[in-house]
């Protein structure tokens, strides 16, 4: 007799040096299966790479054959031809049109870093050709994202004939209405997603539109700018524009703005983004732009930038005066020419980024504190909305980043103004699309406004439905946090003891960056180090020493750490025996180099139980 069916039980993986459940509640896993271990071997043996590098490649999905161009990727095999983009032939001739009638051109930016760099990379490609545009970035609390009537209207009063909208637009269906019928053209260069209506105008590039078929769809909007200019360049040169007495710029020249804007917006660094910041971050390095060289001086920025110094050094630094200063003080710096002006704007913005840091901090206190309350002692709920009046809109954003990380779930943050209407900010966890949950509420009445994409966005709405807001987001998003929370791995690239770590290591897996979202940084794992101290430095982060079996020793910093469960653990475990895992770097202080171990992760290995006889 045949026995029943029964369902057969789910297999969990494999335990990285056996850490089922680490000190933040992570399954490690190695990155690598069988196949792709020896798609590793393969690679090393083909290239003649040393096993670690030859891992990393394999773990991010890189093909045998395209491993020379995954080491040394170019912009020039991996930028596609512009006219591949929807609209973008007219958007190019529009243009094109302006600098040679010699016209007025208004550039309506975002506030933040991708809007900046955007707004400043256009700029100076219509100074190149002799025009002087005027470039409008909004006031984040008084006008908000993207165009508004007012500013158009101010625009047109200031002689502009075509409007040109970066990082935003997409959406702006009354204001790019107004201005049409103010008699502006207008040509939108946007990356956001789109709605079912599109707005009337002269051309729309974006690579996120439902009829774009190009593939550029992870291009932040800064090197949609860049390939809209390429079309631009083109262009100009059927019509015999260039001369030698007014030659055709080198866009190239301009790959630090590319770098950083692509960075800054978190755009995924594969393909043609990947190329971008590599060869920017290698302009960077030559510290010949003004602007860049300011604020990598205030700073304290003193060797070679790496990608994570543009996302957490730089980017935040722009990002200070769109979020509480003044919205356009970003794109002044990355225009301006004049070196003390330039210092004393980048100074200005430093210090308005430690003005943010306060503002932020005493918000996520303050939220942190709500959302304890909320999930209770069970830790129960799929999202997370805290709200306050006196929170600057500014920095909701980072305090829902805030939040997301800390208890692992999708979070908003909401400044209340007094009159009962909430601005916020949220941000997702991986296989939770909040965009999609934020415009479902828009239709359902329960925000005046939002919208976003997968991994953050942005509403607005009235207090008085807050609860129905974060009631509707429950029921909609429960089932997918449940399953991405089920089971939190990490993925490591490898394991290594302290005395391999030298900064010669660290030069070869950076041959594989650079890193960020979509190449995430190689994750090493520690096993077995002694953790000779951990302790308190900066206000918030842990400084730690690791000790190998060989009586070798590696620096490490757990970043953030005091007061969360990584903190604890390490601080728990001194003088004990952890497997511990991060990513490396090299820190570079009073002209001397050594290799520091960024800690995420800790697990106290597994004893086997000792025989009692």
């Amino acid at each position: 007799m045949t026995p029943p069916a029964t369902a057969l039980p789910i297999e969990t993986p494999h335990a990285f040096l056996g850490v089922k459940r680490s000190a933040t509640g992570k399954l490690w896993r190695d990155r690598l299966d069988v196949r792709g271990a020896a798609q590793a071997l393969a690679i090393a043996q083909r290239h003649q790479l040393p096993e670690m590098l030859a891992r990393i490649i394999a773990g991010r999905g890189i093909d045998i054959d395209a491993v020379e161009d995954f080491l040394d990727p170019t912009i020039r095999k991996l930028l596609p031809d512009p006219s591949t983009v929807t609209q973008m032939e007219a958007a190019a001739k529009r243009l094109a049109d302006a600098v040679m009638r010699g016209e007025m051109v208004a550039i309506f930016g975002d506030y933040d870093v991708d809007g900046a760099t955007s707004s400043a990379l256009l700029a100076w490609h219509l100074r190149h050709c002799g025009l002087d545009p005027l470039i409008h970035i909004p006031d984040r609390i008084f006008e908000g994202y993207g165009p508004n009537v007012d500013a158009i209207r101010m625009l047109s009063s200031r002689g502009a004939k075509l409007l040109v909208t970066v990082d935003c637009g997409t959406t702006s269906l009354e204001p790019l209405a107004e201005a049409r019928k103010l008699g502006m053209d207008v040509v939108v260069i946007d990356h956001h997603q789109c709605n079912d209506e599109l707005p009337t105008v002269n051309a729309i590039v974006n690579p996120n539109r439902p009829d774009d078929l190009s593939g550029l769809g992870h291009l932040a909007a800064v090197g949609l700018v860049f390939v809209t200019l390429v079309a631009v360049n083109r262009e100009l040169r059927v019509r015999n524009f260039w001369t030698a007495e007014r030659p055709e710029p080198n866009l190239l020249d301009m790959l630090h703005h590319v770098a950083l804007g692509t960075v800054a917006d978190v755009a995924p660094l594969v393909g043609l983004n990947r190329a971008f910041v590599a060869k920017g971050l290698i302009a960077m390095r030559r510290r010949d732009h003004v602007g860049h060289t300011a604020l990598m001086d205030v700073a304290r920025l003193n060797g070679p930038p790496e990608a994570w110094h543009l996302g957490f050094m730089l980017g935040p630094r722009i990002n200070a005066g769109g979020r509480i200063g003044r919205a356009d003080l970003g794109v002044q710096l990355l225009l301006e020419g004049d070196v003390s002006e330039a210092a004393r704007i980048a100074a200005e913005l430093d210090r308005l980024n430690v003005e943010r840091r306060l503002i932020e901090q005493a918000a996520e206190q303050q939220a942190e504190a709500e959302a304890l309350a909320a999930l209770g002692l069970e830790d129960k709920g799929a999202v997370i909305v805290t709200a306050a009046e006196g929170w600057h809109p500014g920095v909701v954003g980072l305090v829902a980043s805030r939040l997301k990380e800390k208890f692992s779930r999708p979070a908003f943050a909401v400044a209340l103004e007094p009159g009962g209407i909430g601005t916020g900010s949220g941000r997702s966890i991986a296989g939770v699309d909040l965009g999609k949950a934020v415009r479902g509420a828009v239709s359902e009445g329960l925000l005046m406004k939002g919208g976003g994409h997968a991994m953050a966005a942005g509403v607005t709405l009235k207090k008085d439905r807050l609860a129905e807001f974060r009631a509707y987001l429950e029921g909609v998003l429960a089932e997918d946090v449940a399953r991405a929370r089920h089971l939190d791995e990490l993925f490591v690239d490898g394991a290594v003891s302290a005395r391999a770590v030298t900064t010669d290591f660290v030069a070869t897996l950076n041959r594989a960056g650079p890193f960020g979202t979509g190449n995430p940084e190689p994750m090493m794992a520690l096993p077995s180090h002694q953790l000779v101290y951990a302790d308190e430095v900066g206000g918030a982060h842990l400084r730690v020493r690791l000790k190998s079996g060989d009586g070798a020793f590696v620096n490490g910093i757990a970043f953030r750490a005091v007061g969360q469960k990584l903190g604890n653990a390490l601080t728990d475990n001194r003088g004990q025996v952890v497997h511990v895992a991060g990513s490396l770097s090299i820190d570079r202080w009073q002209g001397a180099e050594r290799v520091q171990f960024r800690i995420c992760d800790v697990a106290v290995p597994e004893r086997e139980p000792v025989a009692i006889r």
